[in-house]
């Protein structure tokens, strides 16, 4: 008679390979990507090596998955920073940088393996998924702020783009620099406002011609 896995045995396999994901997470923050063999994950989520390759072919498998969650995170508090409530196009977009950065700056070595350290082919193409994900939330804002003339029609994903890009260029030095954390409110407000004035805003003239 073939074996069937049982509804316990299932949700026993679930719960070690969350254990897993979350180790590597906790891996992720403390020491980095090259800091996460997968014999130190195992160890970390108090499973044997063998463990973790019954549910990950790879390190690079077990990584994607870590960078989808700790991306999905990030994705969604600067989405929520975007959220339409009344604020104008530039200043949803404001909030959005400022909570990327201080939440990058905040926890330097996690946000620097997520924004650039060097990584597996099959993990640097997660991060190229979510790359364009901050550039759609940008794009819907800037559609609105098109939309109710705060801002001059233009080529929207380009600006997205480049937003992204140069948010995440601006952040690399500090963050490889300093993993302790330190307060950076002037590097914060420099991007921010590189940021807003990149915006093809309308002027009152514009707007009122």
């Amino acid at each position: 008679m073939p074996y069937r896995p049982t509804e316990r045995t299932e949700q026993r396999k679930a719960e070690a390979r969350e254990r897993i994901v979350s180790a590597a997470l906790d891996q992720l923050a403390e020491g980095g990507y090259s800091s996460a063999s997968v014999h130190t994950v195992a160890t970390r989520a108090g499973v044997a090596t063998g463990t973790v390759y019954r549910h990950f072919q790879s390190k690079s498998e077990l990584f994607a998955e870590v960078f989808r969650r700790a991306s999905q995170r990030e994705i969604d508090v600067f989405a929520d920073a975007t959220a339409d409530d009344g604020r104008s196009a530039t200043e949803r977009i404001a909030a959005a940088t400022e909570a990327f950065a201080r939440r990058a700056l905040a926890a330097p070595t996690r946000a620097y393996a997520l924004i650039a350290e060097p990584v597996d082919p099959v993990v640097e193409a997660e991060r190229l998924i979510f790359r364009r994900g901050y550039r759609d939330v940008l794009v819907r804002v800037l559609d609105q702020g098109v939309e109710r003339g705060e801002l001059e029609p233009h080529d929207k994903e380009t600006t997205a783009a480049a937003l992204v890009g140069a948010i995440g260029e601006a952040l690399v030095g500090p963050l490889a620099a300093d993993r302790n954390g330190h307060g950076h409110d002037p590097l914060v407000a420099a991007v921010v406002q590189f940021a807003t004035r990149s915006l093809p805003r309308r002027t009152y003239a514009h707007a009122n011609a």
